[in-house]
């Protein structure tokens, strides 16, 4: 497949890899350049909690997640 840098310096994935791969768009991408014309692109993995606190406000269920206040541990 091929691609070309834009004028911003941006290269497009090709839709085909974004489907096989499931990248969305905001996904971090390590860059590593291993000779002359040579480099690596590597998907940064979000650490496993990133996100949980948008996935469950996101809930169909409204009211289902409710933040609740607690006590300050300077308090106890």
């Amino acid at each position: 497949m091929r691609t070309t840098v834009s004028t911003r310096g941006q290269i497009v994935l090709p839709v085909e890899i974004r489907r096989q791969d499931r990248i969305e768009a905001g996904q971090e991408f390590e860059v590593e350049r291993l000779d002359r014309g040579e480099y690596r692109l590597t998907r940064r993995l979000a650490p496993p909690k990133e996100g949980v606190l948008d996935w469950l406000l996101a809930c169909p269920a409204k009211g289902f997640f409710v933040p609740v206040e607690s006590a300050s541990t300077d308090e106890l």
